[in-house]
């Protein structure tokens, strides 16, 4: 397997206020038992918090890398000969991909926390996923990774 020459890796991790939000979610489940005594009080705010950071950490798992001649999004694997071409996508254009431009048929890498995004076209006839939308913080040096990895693979 080559390498690409412009090597992308991204993990779409979860926003720092998230990690907050789960403290939260276990003072939460603590005050509700706190009737119950101390101990109860204890286990709801660790167990609470816990859980809550297993999901958010979870949700912020999945990575975008563009790694020899395939790019990987999530649990996606595609090779690049079969992409076409790369449109970057700003706030505004990425917002409406993922609603009213949106294709039943597309793949998503979606996270909503990410403002930016790439949407690069499917070019295979036996594919029928028409594009994959890519929620990126960094469109740009993802477009060019796969651009070199398809330069590269040619």
């Amino acid at each position: 397997m080559q390498l690409s020459a412009t090597p992308y890796e991204e993990r779409l991790t979860t926003p720092r206020t998230w990690w907050l939000i789960s403290f939260l979610v276990g003072v939460s489940f603590a005050l509700i038992l706190l009737p119950f005594g101390t101990l109860p009080l204890l286990g709801g705010l660790v167990g609470g918090t816990a859980a809550a950071a297993v999901v958010a950490s979870a949700y912020g798992s999945p990575r975008i890398r563009v790694v020899g001649d395939s790019l990987i999004a999530g649990e996606a694997k595609i090779p690049v000969s079969a992409l076409g071409d790369s449109e970057i996508l700003g706030p505004e254009e990425a917002r409406a991909w993922r609603t009213y431009k949106a294709d039943t048929r597309a793949f998503l890498l979606l996270r909503a926390y990410i403002p930016t995004a790439l949407r690069v076209e499917v070019t295979d006839p036996q594919d029928p996923t028409p594009y994959l939308y890519l929620s990126t913080r960094e469109p740009e040096r993802l477009a060019a990774a796969i651009e070199a990895a398809r330069q590269t693979a040619a």
